[in-house]
């Protein structure tokens, strides 16, 4: 009896050791292309520690709205939530993140670009780790430039784009001169008109927390972006966000496309794209008038919630997902030009990726370029580019989003919608306590 006590207590310890290797993580994310390929390879992380991986792959919209509601609550759904420069250090700062300054050697963080590393961080401490980071750039079609005799300025102005656009807008054979974020989303048409906004000299607030929607720069930048759009726009515009658009364009039906530098390998790759062959590559806009690019830095990262019950094994993944060897890896299996852009500096300085991604070094200008603390010519009281770094961001963002949105599909006019944005903004700010 002793030893088959012995026995069946020696079985229970392997078995919930087992049990421990055996662990499972789930892990929310957002379905573009890069985070796609993550997926895929995950296979390898389980392999060499046994951990299994449960995804839950969402749209950008529904991703945010699931781990915030998560988060917020202290839900503990996920293991590993996929957040940007905007949510880390809001929620490291109400304690809802697990700090990563805890990751191994190989992880070896001084090598983040800094910018990148500081956008993920409070106080010097780093509460999640990027998986690529991205500005803003234009990718056009150098063929369709050549047929109209038009030649992209390395910093084009709002006032080319436009002439350039509707001069090579062929409706008849479904070629639109430009494809830009219409979709609904602080994160989505936001993000690009915010950006257009802060080009021509705009700011979301005063430095007293007034909207200044009903500024004249705001209505020049939403005046030029639905007559664009209408002129030389896909139709349904007012649906597409970074996704459809990349379609788009690969399918060969945008003459430019204006949006997150992390697209440029998929326009690129021959496998993915119909013209891989004639693609170019500049600055985001200016008006002319302000240096100022407007251009974003957004860094799609991976984050643990305080709430997780597996918060060792979520850094474990973490570290894997993010390390010098995961670039290696995809390198590997998928050539170094399709590598998550955006986050060491090593990659910038590796020649392999250098010669193999003709958007290298136009991305990292951009990346390094973007003004995160002061987006605007004017003075403002926030940091962000084309957020704004306050928790109510991202429920007046998301509305002021709709308002353009439906803009854009013709349901109210641009002062209409200035004005519904002036007034929505304005309550919530009141709500919030701003002008106490």
């Amino acid at each position: 009896m002793k030893l088959r006590s012995i026995i069946i207590g020696s079985c229970s310890l392997f078995a919930l050791a087992a049990g421990a290797q055996a662990q499972s993580l789930t892990i929310a994310t957002v379905n573009n292309g890069d985070m796609i390929r993550m997926q895929g390879l995950s296979d390898r992380f389980t392999e060499q520690t046994g951990i299994d991986l449960e995804w839950v792959t969402l749209e950008e919209n529904v991703l945010r709205q699931r781990v915030t509601t998560d988060i917020a609550t202290g839900g503990g759904q996920y293991d590993v939530m996929t957040i940007g420069a905007y949510e880390t250090p809001i929620w490291a700062a109400q304690g809802w993140l697990a700090p990563l300054d805890d990751l191994g050697d190989d992880y070896n963080a001084d090598d983040l670009i800094p910018a990148v590393r500081e956008a993920l961080s409070v106080d010097g401490t780093q509460y999640a780790s990027p998986f690529y980071a991205e500005s803003a750039m234009i990718m056009y079609r150098t063929d369709l430039f050549e047929e109209a005799g038009l030649e992209m300025p390395q910093e084009p102005t709002w006032e080319f784009i436009g002439e350039a656009a509707r001069a090579i807008t062929d409706r008849d054979n479904e070629i639109y001169g430009i494809c830009l974020r219409g979709k609904a989303g602080w994160g989505e048409n936001m993000a690009f008109i915010t950006a257009l906004a802060n080009s021509m000299g705009g700011r979301w607030f005063d430095m007293d927390w007034e909207p200044q929607f009903d500024s004249p720069e705001w209505n020049e930048a939403l005046t030029y972006y639905v007559d664009l759009m209408t002129d030389a726009g896909p139709p349904g515009a007012s649906s597409n966000g970074f996704n459809e658009n990349l379609a788009l364009f690969q399918q060969g039906k945008c003459g430019m496309w204006m949006d997150a530098t992390v697209a440029a390998s998929f326009v690129s790759n021959p496998d993915e794209s119909q013209v891989a062959d004639s693609v170019g590559y500049a600055l985001f806009p200016t008006n002319g008038e302000f240096d100022n690019h407007g251009n974003w830095l957004w860094v799609w990262s991976l984050a643990v919630p305080a709430s997780s019950q597996n918060v060792d094994e979520a850094k474990q993944f973490i570290e894997w997902a993010t390390s010098e060897a995961y670039l290696e890896m995809v390198a590997e299996e998928e050539g170094w030009a399709n590598v998550p852009p955006g986050t060491r500096t090593s990659l910038y300085e590796n020649p392999a990726y250098i010669e193999a991604a003709p958007f290298a070094e136009i991305t990292l200008e951009a990346i390094q370029s973007a003004n995160t603390t002061n987006s605007s010519v004017q003075d403002v009281p926030y940091a962000g580019g084309q957020f704004v770094a306050i928790p109510e961001f991202q429920g007046i963002g998301t509305s002021v989003g709709q308002i353009f949105s439906a803009a854009l599909a013709g349901q109210v006019g641009v002062d209409q919608a200035l004005d519904q944005a002036q007034q929505t903004a304005r309550m919530e700010m009141d709500r919030a306590g701003y002008y106490r």
